[in-house]
């Protein structure tokens, strides 16, 4: 029992026990705090105790020590014996904790349900930190209409923590956030918080970056806005999004001057109403290639899967250069590479016998272009940087004069050395076919690396003589990632 009080007191911050307390001292002070009497226990039934602070004249806590429970009094006001460290939040005494000026120094811990009617929470630039017990046990709610939960003063506010609570706003016009960062360099952290019927969860801005794990987003319509440059991201892990309102918004919405420096990802367990978006981003606000990772998401629209719905996402693609779409389901996924093949076919002039020379047509056809383009005739240009590592898998025909040894040879052109280099060659002979061109067949299946701004074409050598050569319409190559 005295090592069940020792800790205790450590939760209640560094109140100690008297080292000579037994039992029979049931009269006596019980936790000191830097020398100063605090409470005294006083016997209610058999194997059950109270701490009572004989200034306020009310328990603070009741402890049952065959159920192993710890209960605070209902007249707790959540000063004093909480500690240096800890302060508790609840309906009595909510608009002096939450609604007073912040002690960034201290954890908020809030109490039960709490209902903030009148009580705006202003984020100070050292920021805010809030723990419940779990999301049905510890609630912050309002109904107030025009209503904003969290706010920022005139220079910005900090960091913002939260875990194991609840949120609901639900008020019309109203919302949960409306903060900017105070330099740019704080983070939004969220860990096991459930957003319950909000009308709107409103605006954070300018933070470096965000983390969800383990939200819900339950009813109502939970649009997030992001607005300003985050230089760090936002990750939201083990999220799942049931039963909102129809209408047309955003779970996610781009804000004024929107900016991901960093990327944007997701593995969100998400089922919509009619008419509401998953993203309004567009590849303008995403800085780098690749960051807006969509990884194992699951999306219906009233429980159907349609990975063609085009009100999904309907400023950006899963082909875009800023997408990274991968085991999606009720999305389309990024498969990078490109296709292309001769359209219509033109003689390639050989100069020299073993000299090679650009495969050439009058037409190349391109198709499956994602984060790659055609710069120049048979060209496959690398836009992104990432993957880097490419499967690349070729079928030509080539016509020329029988018994003539031909290779085809594929070359890479490295942007950032500004160089080219051969990746390989194959050599084949012109077969003397009955009733048709005499040709030679080429088939390759290879890997090869490109970063951003490298590109893949081909070559031919005629090594016999330098009669031309024609790669036949339809041959073709292509690049995937491996």
């Amino acid at each position: 029992m005295k090592k069940f009080f020792n800790t205790l007191g450590f939760w209640f911050n560094k109140v100690t026990i008297a080292n000579n307390l037994t039992f029979a001292d049931l009269g006596n002070p019980l936790f000191t705090l830097n020398g100063t009497f605090l409470v005294n226990l006083k016997t209610a039934i058999a194997d059950s105790f109270r701490f009572r602070d004989n200034t306020k004249g009310f328990d603070i806590i009741s402890i049952d020590t065959d159920l192993n429970i710890v209960e605070l009094g209902e007249n707790y006001d959540g000063q004093g014996f909480a500690g240096k460290q800890r302060i508790f939040v609840n309906q009595t005494n909510v608009a002096s904790t939450l609604g007073g000026t912040i002690d960034s120094t201290k954890e908020y811990f809030i109490d039960g349900i709490v209902d903030c009617t009148g009580v705006s929470i202003e984020i100070p630039a050292t920021g805010i930190y809030l723990k419940g017990y779990n999301f049905d046990t510890s609630q912050l709610v309002c109904s107030d209409s025009s209503y904003t939960m969290f706010t920022s003063p005139v220079g910005g506010s900090g960091n913002v923590l939260m875990a194991e609570l609840s949120i609901e706003v639900s008020g019309t016009s109203s919302k949960v956030f409306d903060i900017f960062s105070d330099t740019g360099f704080e983070a939004v952290e969220i860990n096991i918080v459930n957003f319950n019927n909000c009308t709107s969860l409103g605006t954070i801005t300018n933070y470096r970056q965000g983390l969800e794990t383990g939200t819900g987003r339950f009813g109502g319509k939970p649009e997030l806005t992001l607005a300003g440059v985050w230089v760090g991201g936002y990750t939201i892990r083990t999220s799942i999004v049931r039963s909102l309102t129809a209408g047309t918004y955003n779970l996610f919405k781009a804000g004024t001057g929107f900016l991901m420096s960093s990327r944007f990802k997701t593995d969100i367990n998400c089922d919509l109403p009619a008419s509401a978006s998953f993203v309004d981003f567009a590849p303008a606000n995403f800085v780098n290639p690749s960051t807006l990772q969509f990884d194992g998401v699951l999306l219906t629209r009233a429980g159907v899967y349609n990975s063609t719905d085009s009100l999904l996402t309907p400023n950006i693609s899963y082909s875009d250069l800023a997408s990274n779409w991968t085991n999606c389901q009720g999305l389309q996924n990024t498969f990078v590479g490109g296709f292309i093949a001769i359209g219509t076919e033109l003689e390639t002039t050989i100069n020299t016998v073993d000299v090679p020379e650009t495969v050439v047509a009058t037409a190349w056809t391109t198709s499956d272009l994602v984060h790659f383009d055609n710069p120049s005739g048979g060209q496959l240009r690398h836009l992104g940087n990432n993957p880097r590592e490419y499967r690349l898998v070729y079928d030509l025909h080539v016509k020329g004069t029988a018994s003539k040894v031909v290779t085809i040879r594929v070359k890479k052109y490295d942007s950032s050395l500004t160089t080219f280099s051969t990746v390989f060659d194959q050599q084949r002979v012109v077969n003397n076919l009955v009733g048709s061109d005499d040709k030679a067949f080429f088939n390759i299946d290879l890997t090869t690396t490109l970063d951003q701004n490298d590109y893949i074409y081909l070559e031919i050598i005629n090594n016999t003589d330098d009669s031309n050569l024609t790669v036949e319409n339809s041959s073709f190559f292509r690049l995937e990632q491996r």
